[in-house]
């Protein structure tokens, strides 16, 4: 299928993108990687009159650590994030989760900011930075805002973001030196999308527990942190036994999705499985 017509604008700037936003109004489109839009504009899901290019904004593709703080720019792709020497060192798990998006033209053309903008459900990034408690800066004709990504994400494909704004960095705290962290996931082989996908990160002293984050991708309709699960591993001695009892929580009080991949009752059994593997790699 084809799209319905619409017309183009490439932005230098992220004040060329913002004005351009306020001139085109509601019947315009960010266009970052294009994976998802795209294709949504090929089904007629999706019909902008305008579509605001952003792919070439060099002020929002970067990787860097200011103080304590490791800051990813929205423009930064998949491999960029994949394969910075930053990330691999102050936030892997980060690394690791780039690394398993799609295939390498996927990888080489998406960007973090447009995963978050999307807010697909099934993506991998928000797990592991809801386990990383990043905040997602955003820019508009009013400024700036810095927002805890737990509250950035409203539910299914639905956001913070307004219209008029448009998503510049993403904000992280360096991660403790004796801090493990991974990303597992159960993927759909053929797009490589979380069928369940688990962020993980634990600090462990003198055998015990000190701090736990366990956060899912791709089980409910946003992602989501692991409240219980985290509560039951906290303050416990770092073993198998602790691991098993903690992951049976996984779901509590959470509406598991149901799809064409996988049934709810399937897909919250998977979600204790992925709980169990990504906390026995870091303990």
């Amino acid at each position: 299928m084809i799209t319905t017509a619409f017309s183009y604008h490439k932005a230098g700037t992220v004040a060329d993108a913002l004005k351009l936003l306020a001139e085109c109004g509601d019947d315009a489109k960010i266009l970052a990687g294009g994976h998802s839009l795209i294709p949504a504009m090929k089904l007629r899901l999706n019909q902008p009159e305008h579509l605001i290019d952003i792919s070439g904004i060099s002020e929002i593709r970067y990787i860097r650590c200011e103080g304590n703080s490791l800051r990813v720019g929205a423009g930064a792709t998949h491999a960029d994030i994949a394969n910075s020497s930053d990330v691999q060192s102050h936030m892997p798990m980060l690394a690791e989760t780039a690394a398993l998006i799609g295939d390498p033209a996927v990888r080489n053309k998406g960007t973090m900011g447009g995963v978050l903008a999307h807010a697909d459900p099934a993506a991998d990034y928000p797990a592991a930075l809801l386990a990383a408690d990043a905040e997602v800066v955003v820019q508009g004709p009013g400024g700036e805002r810095i927002i805890a990504l737990e509250n950035f994400l409203l539910g299914l494909f639905d956001t913070d973001l307004a219209e008029n704004e448009i998503i510049v960095e993403v904000r992280m705290n360096i991660s403790p030196s004796n801090a493990k962290s991974t990303y597992q996931k159960f993927m759909q082989p053929a797009s490589r999308y979380a069928i369940v996908g688990c962020a993980a990160m634990v600090t462990v002293d003198q055998g015990r527990i000190s701090d736990a984050k366990v956060a899912f991708s791709s089980v409910a309709e946003k992602a989501f942190r692991a409240r219980e699960v985290e509560n039951a591993l906290k303050g416990q001695e770092a073993s198998e036994a602790t691991i098993k009892a903690a992951v049976k929580n996984a779901v509590n009080g959470v509406e598991v999705l149901s799809d064409h991949f996988a049934s709810s009752e399937y897909r919250g059994h998977l979600a204790k499985v992925y709980a169990e593997r990504a906390l026995k790699a870091v303990i």
